[in-house]
């Protein structure tokens, strides 16, 4: 089975946020950044979430829970998750976008 998750995170709350009157929240994020490269699962991140791929929902779940404890200091954290869930399959972070390129006949940069 494949599970893709699309999830972004961050904190709303100005306790979080770097520096006064700032709205960046980029050390905060990076730190579930690193807590999902540590982990082993495979991702891509994006400039509006990160996706990664796992076999189980328990183990999708699991990655939202540990990011949510990188930012339990913070008084409030706005999340939206996406799930694609499909048995039968893997590797989907790439075949997805190798699909898409087959049926265009043509290389595409995906970071355009």
């Amino acid at each position: 089975m494949s599970i893709l998750l699309e999830f972004a995170m961050f904190p709303t709350s100005d306790d979080c946020r770097s520096g006064n009157n700032s709205s960046s929240v980029g050390k905060q994020v990076s730190k579930i950044i690193d807590m999902i490269d540590n982990s082993g699962v495979k991702y891509q991140l994006t400039p509006m979430g990160t996706i990664i791929e796992v076999e189980t929902i328990k183990e999708a779940l699991n990655i939202v829970e540990k990011a949510y404890e990188c930012l339990s200091d913070c008084e409030r954290v706005y999340s939206i998750l996406k799930f694609d869930i499909r048995k039968n399959k893997q590797n989907r972070l790439k075949q997805k976008i190798e699909s898409v390129k087959k049926h265009l006949h043509k290389d595409i940069n995906a970071t355009n």
